[in-house]
């Protein structure tokens, strides 16, 4: 089963310096039969304007990846970590008991991100973040894995969470397999471009949730960047 989630009928939000758009129900924009998909609560898609950007809040409980698709954001935390995320590169936070960050685009440009939130296996424990570069030469024609919590994937940014969170560059015309335990949870979003999911046509900023499948097919009518969660 594939459900379409057209990206001109997703929940939103203009602040301005901040225009939103919510896959599921979120802040202002409430929704109690849209509350997430199986473990996943949010995916946000973000446009934030230069030198602006989310001062400091706290979390707790709830793994969080921000998957940058423009520009980079700039991340500072109450542990005292500090980085940078360009386009492309993926960084995660595990909020744990509780931790309070700050996000912000100090770039001269807007800068895009996917942020999503997936409920933990456990509540509480340490917090923790991390960030790491995903070249997208790297993934091109294939899925690869940029964060989990699934015993095996060595290579990604670990989470708390029986999730993983995968991503792909498909030129126009190529395909990707995907093979997933059916009782699973999934959700694509292309962050540009458009592809078929077993002949389901899904455009830029669309979400596609998936469930009871047991082989995806992924091929690219444009050249596409996309990211794909399979979570519990």
């Amino acid at each position: 089963m594939i459900e379409l989630r057209p990206f001109d009928k997703l929940g939103g939000a203009d602040h301005g310096w901040l225009k939103a758009k919510h896959h599921f129900s979120f802040a202002s924009h409430y929704d109690p039969n849209n509350m997430g998909h199986g473990s996943l609560r949010v995916w946000n898609d973000d446009e934030i304007a230069p030198n602006s950007g989310f001062p400091a809040h706290p979390h707790a409980n709830m793994e969080i990846i921000t998957y940058v698709r423009e520009g980079a954001i700039t991340h500072q935390d109450s542990l005292g970590n500090e980085g940078r995320t360009e386009a492309g590169d993926v960084q995660v936070m595990s909020a744990g008991s509780g931790i309070r960050h700050s996000e912000y685009n100090l770039e001269p440009s807007k800068t895009r991100i996917f942020q999503i939130w997936i409920e933990p296996t456990q509540r509480g424990g340490q917090p923790t973040w991390g960030s790491k570069p995903f070249p997208k030469a790297d993934r091109s024609g294939k899925l690869v894995t940029i964060a989990s919590g699934i015993e095996g994937d060595t290579d990604a940014l670990p989470i708390r969470a029986d999730a993983r969170v995968l991503a792909t560059t498909l030129k126009a015309g190529e395909s990707a397999e995907y093979a997933p335990e059916r009782s699973r949870h999934l959700y694509l979003v292309p962050a540009a471009g458009s592809v078929t999911i077993n002949g389901v046509r899904v455009n830029a900023r669309d979400g596609a949730a998936i469930r009871n499948e047991d082989r995806l097919t992924i091929t690219a009518l444009e050249d596409t960047e996309l990211v794909l969660v399979d979570a519990a």
